[in-house]
């Protein structure tokens, strides 16, 4: 295991939480452990059980969703802090929680409520997962929110790179908290968004292969599987192909990791950093991978759009979900009293407060539940096979 290096994020010296607390005897924990307790221990991630990854409200047990998806970015996260010396509890809660703003159907919901929400300053996931940790979430009886520290607000915020013109519900967060969105995050962050590339990247090909939506040899055409695939296949000349999809993922996604280490303990050395101050202030990302490995992934990318994400069954599941959201959003619009209770209870007294709380419902969604209120206050809706 490696050493803490001196550019790690260090909970000692957290610039704190929003709201002071009172100390309670809850175990011998740090404030970056906590935070990554309270995410797994929250309302919002347990529903990410329930909640699209690729495949939209899936009936077979075995593929990926919201939450298991989260759980292996959090694994490959860790697994990299680990060997660059970084504060891991920092990186898996903000491997945890990066999902936590997505709204039913994954990225078909995003699509439908952005559009509904046109005039209300439209709707992203990621500053939703701000929005959902710093206001939506209520277990605490003298403030909203989880309360988490500044360093997993700001890791959660910008761990994909600054952020020049943050939309509103950003905007929101950062002037509550003071995130500093123009520098880049911690280390910690740079690596949770990395290893959630990695993550889907591969598990991705994976759920593709057992739905049949790709072949063996689709994939092995593209390079960077190629590579790897004839390593797995020439280890394994006895075994039939069908059996070697597991070893060509956990192959691949180890390759990938490999390449990020190597490439950032460069970057790292190079930018002569020695402090987490030093890496806000380095002007780009000390987390990366190699030049070549990067227009791999890219490549990657393009072909499982092309072949997996805008496969004509994805595109039909897409569209089904896209009239489920914008029908609720419609119908919560036009009458607010089909609202749940609670949620009628505060609802605000103008706009654009009313469209985003009627947002932040629908957001909270699993995709079962979206489906079950559509056909409540709604209709009935032709789900394509799947759902």
């Amino acid at each position: 295991m490696a050493a803490r290096a001196p550019w790690a994020a260090d909970p000692a010296r957290s610039r704190g939480r929003l709201h002071p607390e009172e100390s309670a005897d809850r175990g011998p924990r740090d404030a970056f452990q906590r935070d990554r307790d309270r995410i797994i221990h929250s309302i919002s991630f347990r529903r990410l059980r329930h909640k699209t990854q690729v495949f939209l409200a899936p009936d077979g047990d075995h593929f990926r969703v919201r939450l298991t998806h989260s759980l292996e970015v959090a694994q490959i996260g860790r697994t990299i802090a680990r060997v660059l010396g970084l504060n891991e509890d920092l990186t898996e809660a903000l491997c945890l929680a990066h999902d936590i703003g997505h709204p039913p159907f994954g990225h078909a919901g995003e699509d439908a409520l952005r559009q509904a929400m046109g005039a209300a300053g439209g709707f992203d996931h990621n500053g939703h997962t701000l929005r959902t940790l710093m206001r939506i979430e209520r277990p605490y009886p003298r403030w909203p929110g989880l309360n988490l520290t500044w360093e997993t607000l700001e890791g959660l915020a910008k761990h994909n790179g600054p952020i020049a013109v943050p939309a509103w519900a950003l905007a929101e967060a950062d002037a509550e908290a003071a995130l500093e969105l123009t520098s880049h995050a911690s280390l910690e962050a740079q690596v949770a968004a990395l290893a959630d590339d990695i993550a889907y990247d591969n598990h991705d090909i994976d759920d593709g292969l057992r739905a049949g939506l790709l072949t063996l040899d689709q994939i092995a055409a593209v390079p960077l599987v190629a590579d790897g695939w004839r390593r797995v296949t020439a280890r394994f000349a006895d075994v039939p192909h069908e059996r070697l999809a597991g070893e060509l993922i956990r192959s691949q996604i180890g390759a990938m990791v490999n390449d990020l280490i190597a490439e950032s303990r460069a970057r790292i050395a190079t930018a002569g950093v020695a402090s987490v101050e030093d890496v806000r202030a380095a002007g780009r990302a000390l987390i990366g991978f190699s030049p070549a490995m990067a227009s791999a992934e890219r490549e990657l990318k393009r072909f499982m759009y092309a072949n997996l994400y805008h496969h004509p069954r994805q595109l039909a599941a897409a569209g089904a979900a896209q009239r489920v959201v914008s029908g609720l959003f419609a119908a919560y619009r036009d009458d607010p009293r089909l609202l749940p209770e609670e949620w009628r209870d505060r609802l605000p007294g103008s706009e654009p407060g009313i469209s985003r709380h009627i947002a932040d419902f629908i957001a909270g969604m699993t995709d079962r539940y979206a489906i079950s209120r559509f056909r409540e206050t709604v209709g009935a809706i032709d789900l394509p096979e799947g759902f």
